[in-house]
């Protein structure tokens, strides 16, 4: 069934990500690629081996070390609009390279933001992601663009504004912008 509240090609949306973490140099999601499949287009994406017992809340407590690297996860899904950044959505490989999967509901034109990462709240974002924003919302890429739709991308542009005006984390104040399950 699909879903009621996003357009239809949730695949593309996964392609998008990948392509706009590219673009941002975050080197965040996996590489990930439209493909013909038995029963149409979808996409593929690059397996990541990794502990699935440590997560985003076992590596925020655990791991202060890659606090900056969970960060960059923050930026991202705001730029993204990532309604459902699930902790378990949070991947470790064996080198201690951080990796968000799954993003088929990413890039909605109204504001979604669902996540588990809201421990940045109110911090200032580290320049080097700004930056990247800036670079982003100055020329998005063509390999982004073509996979949205014109709303989505104003929508996307917008919230990098947004990010560039106040250069800090958002912060969830009404206590509602988690998905469910939260792993």
């Amino acid at each position: 069934r699909p879903l009621w509240d996003f357009e239809p090609g949730l695949h593309r949306r996964e392609v998008a990500a990948y392509e706009l973490s590219r673009a941002l140099g975050f080197d965040l999601v996996p590489p990930t690629i439209l493909r013909d499949g038995p029963v149409g287009e979808g996409s593929v994406q690059w397996f990541i081996d990794a502990d699935h017992q440590q997560h985003y809340f076992t590596l925020y407590e655990t791991r202060p070390d890659l606090h900056h690297a969970l960060a960059r996860i923050a930026v991202f899904d705001v730029v993204a609009n990532n309604t459902d950044r699930k902790s378990g959505h949070v991947l470790l490989d064996a080198d201690d390279h951080t990796w968000g999967i799954d993003h088929g509901l990413c890039f909605a034109a109204d504001f979604k933001l669902r996540t588990v990462v809201w421990e940045f709240g109110g911090e200032e974002i580290p320049a080097e992601y700004l930056a990247a924003v800036e670079d982003v919302a100055e020329t998005v890429p063509l390999a982004v663009t073509t996979l949205l739709t014109d709303e989505e991308v104003d929508a996307m542009l917008g919230r990098a504004q947004w990010l560039l005006q106040h250069r800090t984390f958002p912060v969830d104040s009404s206590g509602r912008r988690y998905p469910w399950p939260l792993v």
